[in-house]
C-alpha cells in the first residue's frame, strides 16, 4: 500500500512537458460557490519545431471541486496550430511524439497533443485527445501545417 501511495504522490508532483500560456477564457456555467465552468484558450510552442504555435481550447470545470483541482474536466478539445516564423527542427521528429500534456483530473486523466510528420505532403499534423489510465475517449481534434518558406524581411 505504501508503494501505491508513493506512486500516486510521484504522479501528482511530476512536472509536465510544456506549459501553456492562457490567452483567454469565457464562462459557460455560473457557479454559486467556486469558479464558474469555462472554456479556456491556451497557446504553446512545439518544443522540437521552432516557428510553430498551437492554440488549444478546452473546458475547465468550476465549482468547489474545480477550484480545489479535484474535478474531472471534459474530454472535448479543439486545436489549431500555425506557422508563426521560419520552421526549424530541433532534433529528430518521431511520429506520435507527445508535444503537450496536461492533467484534467486529480490523477488518472490527461489531455495530450501528439505530432506526426506527413512526409508525402510536407506537413506537420497535430492531434489532441484525452485518455485515462483505464479507458480513454474517442473524442479528438486534428490540425495540420504545411511546411512553407517563411518570407524574409527586405
Amino acid at each position: 500500500m505504501r508503494v501505491f501511495k508513493g506512486f500516486v504522490v510521484a504522479l501528482l508532483t511530476l512536472p509536465l512537458m510544456v506549459s501553456a500560456e492562457e490567452i483567454g477564457s469565457v464562462s459557460t456555467v455560473f457557479k454559486w460557490v467556486g469558479p464558474n465552468d469555462k472554456i479556456v484558450v491556451e497557446a504553446f510552442d512545439d518544443p522540437k519545431v521552432e516557428g510553430v504555435t498551437c492554440y488549444l481550447s478546452r473546458a475547465k470545470t468550476g465549482g468547489v471541486k474545480g477550484g480545489l483541482g479535484l474535478a474531472e474536466d471534459r474530454a472535448e478539445a479543439s486545436i489549431a496550430c500555425r506557422q508563426v516564423g521560419p520552421i526549424r527542427f530541433n532534433g529528430e521528429l518521431k511520429d506520435g511524439e507527445e508535444v503537450f500534456k496536461e492533467r484534467t483530473s486529480l490523477v488518472f486523466k490527461t489531455m495530450q497533443v501528439v505530432r506526426f510528420f506527413d512526409r508525402k505532403r510536407n506537413a506537420l499534423v497535430y492531434l489532441v485527445y484525452s485518455d485515462r489510465v483505464i479507458e480513454g475517449s474517442p473524442q479528438n481534434a486534428v490540425t495540420a501545417i504545411p511546411i512553407l518558406p517563411w518570407p524574409s524581411k527586405s
